[in-house]
């Protein structure tokens, strides 16, 4: 029953969000009620105590607003100076099939951001690029969002692992007899977590470039054809491989930081050289149907094709944003001096209405302040005249007020569920309350519902690393429990909670924004379930068989059954494409 009570600010959100299509921002301030509700009246936690939660989240949301303030800005500013034309034209000039742009731009420059500052920056600057680039604002933050799975855990520097896992695990007796047990410290435990981590993610994200195509052209085609995206399978595998496989060896030989950041750049090199030359293209080109048929719910109130200067730039100056901003935050991410430099400014909250409660922020170190910094070094680089400048901040700042609402409500009931832990009632948090609900259930399956907790841990709290921090070590003591080892169960944790990236309303608020999309969260939220399903699906079966190994159970017989149900299911596709293409 505490389970259900537990869960009832995250169903509301969801019902309203996904099954009523309500905007976030009206669906939040009611999710944020009933989460307040819950704690003051059964889990007894003090007024004072919920005042400074939600505080904690203004000042979380604050740092949220900037990384999309940051991002609309740069959007404005390539707009108005002539950028945009010249990156839409780059785009076109290596294929101008859809297909193939949402998976460079989405798969593999995304996940190279995600690897360089990770807490939804990708979607933040995919989809406003994709939306330069003429694709439908929906389309463009859907695909902004499916990316934030396979890199996420890497994600930041390796920061979900580094932090989320080692700080999870930190203190617990049990852990630190496990890791006298195995002779290694944490750093070196947390590393090898993360290596299980990245061989699960590079099995199962093996398929989403070609989710992407599919979903870009069954929702958002002509004849609305999934069928359509398995035209480029050959070129989505080949780029799924470009970004995995190195992935996975920088996690065996270099640890946590660099799978997602140097995977995803040497995917891009690998995949866009092979591109120009032709290797694995799709004999036609895709497109979107004409403009004036989209569906009116496909799209925003911003359209920077109709802000783009007349003049056109050299594309090595149009390009030069988005290299300095991923050359940034590489520095400032993996060099320590300067990392240091930047996190030593800090607005520190303390003890916030006497509370345990803290936070603070580093406005130096914020995605968004070096989003800043590109914008104000491109008015230079391009030349901008005073009014383009105006122009550009107009148009970030009008977007921005309709984020803030969602934001405002959203980061704060998230805090109060997990701040819940402080309590008089002795209940535990209602996310460990949930999780542990779940447990009780399953016994010994239970790796086969881990990456669900993952997924519902990171849905709530808009981070894989918040996620880890909450069930890393409830993951890690139930496994000790049911008799399997730990460090699969975790993985699979990590794994979880990438993959509920794509759906945490945070980000989809985020990227929504950054497009004109607001009010429309729950469109894309429902689309998304589709890759959550399988993502969460897949990891729960291969957890069950790193714990257990392979044979005859639930496990494999779960893994054979999806990978069956996918082979059919592209085969039905497939033929009724080709039924369809011979009618015509």
């Amino acid at each position: 029953m505490l389970s259900l009570v537990a869960l009832a600010p995250l169903a509301v959100v969801g019902i309203l969000l996904v099954g009523f299509r309500w905007p976030a921002k009206y669906a939040m301030p009611v999710g944020f009620v009933t989460v307040v509700v819950a704690a003051a009246l059964v889990w007894e936690v003090e007024a004072t105590v919920i005042a400074a939660a939600s505080v904690e989240g203004l000042i979380i949301a604050v740092g949220i607003l900037a990384i999309v303030f940051g991002a609309l800005l740069l959007l404005g500013t390539l707009s108005k100076s002539g950028g945009l034309a010249t990156i839409r034209s780059t785009f076109t000039d290596i294929s101008p099939d859809r297909r193939v742009q949402a998976i460079i731009i989405g798969w593999l420059f995304g996940s190279f951001i995600e690897g360089a500052s990770g807490f939804g920056t990708p979607a933040a600057v995919v989809a406003p690029l994709l939306l330069a680039l003429g694709f439908p604002a929906m389309a463009a933050v859907m695909v902004g969002l499916v990316i934030q799975s396979t890199p996420v855990t890497f994600g930041a520097a390796g920061t979900p692992v580094i932090t989320g896992i080692g700080d999870g695990l930190g203190g617990s007796a049990a852990v630190d007899e496990r890791l006298r047990f195995l002779g290694v410290e944490m750093p070196e435990y947390a590393a090898r977590i993360g290596v299980d981590a990245a061989l699960m993610h590079a099995i199962i994200g093996t398929l989403i470039p070609l989710f992407l195509a599919c979903m870009v052209t069954g929702f958002f085609g002509e004849r609305r054809r999934f069928g359509d995206g398995l035209g480029v399978w050959k070129f989505a595998l080949f780029s799924a491989f470009a970004m995995t496989v190195p992935y996975v060896v920088f996690a065996i030989v270099l640890g946590p930081e660099f799978p997602a950041l140097l995977g995803g750049l040497t995917g891009l090199a690998i995949v866009v050289t092979a591109a120009r030359r032709g290797v694995f293209m799709p004999e036609q080109a895709w497109e979107f149907p004409d403009r004036e048929r989209w569906n009116p719910r496909w799209m925003g109130t911003l359209e920077p094709e109709t802000d783009v200067a007349a003049r056109r730039i050299h594309p090595l100056l149009a390009w030069t944003p988005y290299v300095l901003l991923a050359g940034l935050l590489v520095v400032t991410r993996t060099v320590t001096p300067v990392q240091e430099l930047l996190t030593g400014v800090s607005m520190d909250f303390e003890n916030i209405f006497g509370t345990e409660i803290s936070e603070s922020i580093e406005p130096l170190y914020l995605p968004g302040f070096l989003l800043i910094v590109v914008c104000v070094a491109t008015y230079g680089l391009h030349r901008m005249r005073a009014g383009e400048i105006a122009g550009s901040w107009r148009i970030a700042g009008k977007q921005i007020f309709g984020v803030a609402v969602a934001l405002l409500f959203a980061v704060p009931l998230v805090r109060v569920f997990i701040n819940s832990e402080i309590n008089l009632s002795g209940y535990d948090s209602m996310p460990l309350t949930i999780a542990e609900g779940v447990a009780s259930i399953t016994g010994g399956n239970w790796p086969l519902l881990a990456p669900a907790i993952g997924a519902l841990g990171a849905f709530v709290a808009g981070s894989n690393t918040i996620s880890n921090m909450m069930f890393s070590l409830f993951q890690f003591s139930t496994a000790e429990q049911v008799g399997i080892p730990p460090e699969s169960v975790v993985a699979s944790q990590a794994v979880g909670g990438a993959a509920g990236n794509m759906v945490t309303v945070h980000n989809v608020v985020a990227a929504s924004a950054t497009v004109g999309l607001l009010g429309r969260e729950g469109d894309v939220i429902r689309k998304n379930l589709l890759p959550l399903g399988y993502y969460v699906v897949f990891a729960g079966g291969l957890g069950y068989v790193f714990a257990y190994g392979l044979g005859f159970n639930p496990g494999t017989v779960l893994i054979a059954l999806l990978v069956a149900g996918l082979a059919v299911t592209a085969w039905l596709l497939r033929r009724q494409r080709q039924a369809q293409n011979t009618r015509v």
